[in-house]
């Protein structure tokens, strides 16, 4: 643990103008990292992890729509990949910019090979975030990512806001995955 302070006068650690400092510990990207790895393969506490969830579906199966007005399965895994390619590229230090296929891709055709390489760059692009956290310094992620906020690019927050709000994102697609895989009459894997 140590004390970070920010303000307007960084050369007297302790001294701010808004009088705030917090202690961090230098190890929390690491722990970050920890929960995206059991979030998505391990035994998370909300319940199932995203791996687990993914399980039995086949490529039929994912691009269903059993409930009306919603996404598929394997839209909300594309929509997942996307925006956690995102945040692993910026904590690599590149600019804030959509996801390059665009927020909620399209599927094209489907089959099962299809369907399995979608699922395995999920999986991928997750241990592309834990890797770049492994490198990401503990001391920035107080630091805020672009300038005003807009919730629809994730700007306007700090790094430590963006990767546990991914992470949150990824529990709630979960949710949504496996309400989809409840509803589905259509044959899993």
């Amino acid at each position: 643990m140590r004390l970070q302070c920010r303000g307007k006068y960084p050369q007297r650690p302790g001294i701010l103008a808004d009088g705030r400092c917090r202690l961090v510990s230098v190890e929390e990207p690491d722990r970050i990292a920890r929960l995206f790895r059991e979030a998505v393969a391990g035994k998370p506490w909300h319940g199932p992890s995203l791996g687990t969830v993914l399980e039995g579906i086949d490529a039929a199966a994912a691009a269903a729509r059993p409930l009306a007005g919603s996404h598929s399965i394997w839209e909300t895994v594309l929509h997942l990949t996307g925006w956690t390619r995102k945040v692993a590229s910026r904590l690599e230090g590149k600019e804030p910019r959509p996801p390059a296929l665009g927020d909620w891709p399209e599927t094209g055709p489907v089959d099962d090979a299809r369907w399995d390489a979608a699922r395995a760059d999920l999986f991928s692009v997750h241990q592309e975030l834990v890797a770049a956290l492994g490198h990401f310094p503990a001391s920035r992620l107080s630091e805020r990512i672009g300038g005003e906020r807009d919730a629809p690019l994730g700007t306007g927050v700090s790094y430590r806001e963006m990767t546990l709000g991914v992470l949150q994102h990824d529990a709630y697609h979960s949710g949504q995955i496996s309400l989809l895989k409840k509803h589905s009459d259509v044959h899993r894997a």
